[in-house]
């Protein structure tokens, strides 16, 4: 047998050359994308550190070591000489981590700074109205070590020329296996044809395919003996059982065709709907992160979510008490979509109404949207705006969210100065803006 032709041999070379493409392929792209990812969420740490590290010398001076903040324990406080007014343990007595200041307006600098102990990735956000009067907040956090060598590139495309290995011995073993009572059957038939017709194939006891292709095998012999009637009959059974089942088939598609109603198309259409819903929801957040700027204007929020209550249909009655003249700098559309957000929330799992709120409180503008459900757990609240999160029990009972109402809500809360959070007993969603 020509193995470079046979079933056995193709379908392995099939199979290493399909996932060889998608198993290296995405070695490739993993080690291609990995480190710069891994470094933007290092980043991301190293900056919501710093901006904390901000608010704290607002009005407190560190008279021992800056204690750790978020997990981050690399932290420098320069003032604008370049001197080095505060630091945490790790830093004690070292020179400024780095020389990078915010510049252009910017009040962020983010750089990388290595040492011969590794690289850091460091963010310093300035103030200066703190108790050490104009400075520099830095955090830094230092990368793994498999960011800047070789050995992951080696570790991902090591692994999978290993997994593809097995897989090209599995196909051709599990092939093997599977054509060896055909092989059988092959070589019968190879016997038969130099001796004589009265010899028939062994027929394998698996009861499966391969079986009944021997059985069929020693029927034809069997018909071949009896000359053309036989042959004639023959012919005509096969067409018959190829018959039935293409029949059959066929009755099943157009049945399935025809009793498809329209609560079908309407469930599919609903499907797709959601489907191109989160597609937009991702899309929305894409443009979040990326902090495009938006165009901003001074709102009164009362008339907005007196607008967006009056237009969105709803399951439950919405009560809403507006304080006048409470005015905001946002972006309607993107307001409304906060607003929209925490509605379709309290709807879905509120028992009889739901209830918004907006008044001023000194310099802020809140907005307040609370359901009578049976409420978040208080260690939970953080856990409902990370992205794709729904809790379990009384609060899942609706499918169709998507677990990103809230994260997309407290993402333009952020982008407008202000913040989104969970208070008070029963399911109070509270949304506090900077007064205009």
């Amino acid at each position: 047998m020509v193995h470079g032709r046979s079933i056995r041999a193709r379908m392995t070379l099939a199979t290493v050359a399909s996932f060889g493409v998608l198993l290296l392929g995405g070695a490739a792209l993993l080690s291609a994308t990995w480190p710069s990812r891994a470094r933007a969420d290092l980043v991301a740490q190293a900056a919501t550190a710093s901006r904390h590290l901000t608010t704290i010398i607002d009005t407190q001076r560190f008279e021992d070591p800056i204690p750790p903040t978020g997990g981050i324990g690399l932290l420098q406080i320069v003032d604008y000489k370049g001197r080095v007014v505060a630091a945490s343990a790790g830093l004690l007595g070292e020179p400024p981590i780095t020389r990078a200041r915010p510049t252009g307006g910017d009040s962020q600098v983010e750089t990388r700074e290595c040492r011969p102990e590794g690289c850091l990735a460091v963010v310093g956000t300035s103030n200066r109205a703190t108790v050490y009067g104009p400075v520099v907040a830095y955090a830094a956090v230092r990368e793994p070590f498999l960011l800047h060598s070789p050995y992951l590139r080696v570790m991902l495309f090591g692994s999978s020329a290993l997994l593809l290995a097995l897989m090209a011995w599995g196909t051709w073993y599990g092939v093997g296996r599977v054509l060896a009572p055909v092989e059988q059957i092959r070589q019968g038939l190879q016997r038969i044809s130099a001796e004589d017709l009265s010899s028939r194939v062994a027929v394998p006891d698996s009861r499966d395919e391969v079986a009944e292709l021997a059985a069929t095998v020693n029927e034809t012999l069997d018909r071949l003996e009896d000359a053309v009637e036989r042959h004639r009959r023959f012919v005509s059974d096969a067409s018959h059982e190829l018959r039935t089942p293409i029949t059959g088939l066929m009755v099943r598609l157009e049945d399935g065709l025809y009793e498809r109603g329209e609560d079908d198309w309407r469930a599919a259409l609903a499907d797709a709907q959601r489907l191109a819903d989160i597609v937009q929801d991702l899309l929305l957040m894409a443009r979040l992160d990326a902090r495009a700027p938006v165009k901003k204007k001074r709102l009164d929020l009362g008339r907005l979510v007196e607008d967006e209550v009056a237009r969105r249909p709803s399951r439950l009655p919405v009560t809403v008490r507006a304080e006048p003249g409470v005015h905001v700098r946002g972006n309607r559309l993107r307001l409304a979509r906060v607003l929209t957000n925490l509605l379709s929330n309290a709807d879905r799992y509120g028992d009889s109404k739901v209830e918004v709120h907006v008044r001023g409180s000194g310099d802020e503008a809140v907005l307040e949207v609370v359901d009578d459900g049976p409420g978040i757990p208080e260690e939970k609240r953080e856990q409902v705006f990370e992205r794709f999160t729904r809790l379990d029990g009384t609060r899942s009972r609706d499918l169709g969210g998507s677990g990103l109402g809230l994260p997309i809500a407290r993402d333009i809360a952020r982008e407008h100065g202000g913040e989104l959070t969970i208070e008070g007993p029963q399911t109070r969603l509270v949304l506090r803006l900077p007064r205009d």
